[in-house]
């Protein structure tokens, strides 16, 4: 089944941590840096230089902006950035793209669920069930091909099987995911408040 194909833009989870992490303020990119360190956002790789080079992409393309510089001690002056109201609603634009698409790519989900509350409860449902009908149809197709390539000895065909159990684990996941946020058995924190 063809697959929805995302931009390369929208696969840079390091602009988009920069994204995120700016909803909880101004920061530098060091601060940036020691921040995704420390917290364990594994999925963004190549840093600090990536980060370095996304903030100045971001900055040009006016999704963020400086907020003044910042200095401690003896370290050099840094300039601190802030998230633009343009940066805010890319952000979210993002997170709902990556959370209603299935790619092979399974760091694009880490990032989106580790971000998924950058959104509103019902944009985070409505992307979540985007998915599971992206999973469903997946399954379909994949269920078709395995029947017009029933003639085959089943060795032949192993990694298709892998395919379609991986497939129904992330659509049994996910429909639980969205059963618990619509009960509220998941707490929904509320989105930070916009930086002034």
């Amino acid at each position: 089944m063809p697959r929805q194909q995302l931009s390369r833009t929208e696969r840079d989870l390091v602009a988009l941590s920069v994204l995120a992490l700016l909803t909880t303020g101004p920061r530098h990119p060091y601060d940036l840096h020691r921040f995704l360190v420390d917290t364990r956002k594994d999925f963004v790789t190549g840093l600090p230089r990536s980060l370095y080079h996304a903030v100045g992409k971001l900055a040009d393309a006016g999704l963020i902006a400086p907020a003044g510089t910042e200095q401690h001690g003896s370290r050099p002056e840094r300039t601190v950035y802030a998230l633009t109201d343009a940066g805010r609603a890319e952000l979210r634009r993002r997170v709902a793209l990556l959370l209603a698409t299935p790619d092979p790519d399974a760091t694009l989900t880490y990032a989106a669920l580790s971000y998924m509350g950058v959104l509103g409860r019902g944009d985070a449902v409505t992307a979540l069930r985007a998915r599971l009908a992206s999973l469903d149809l997946a399954l379909a197709q994949l269920k078709t091909d395995l029947a017009e390539a029933a003639e085959l000895p089943e060795i032949l065909l192993v990694e298709a099987d892998f395919e379609g159990a991986r497939l129904r684990a992330e659509r049994a996941w996910v429909a639980r995911l969205i059963d618990r946020l619509v009960s509220g058995e998941l707490a929904w924190a509320p989105p930070p408040p916009p930086v002034e």
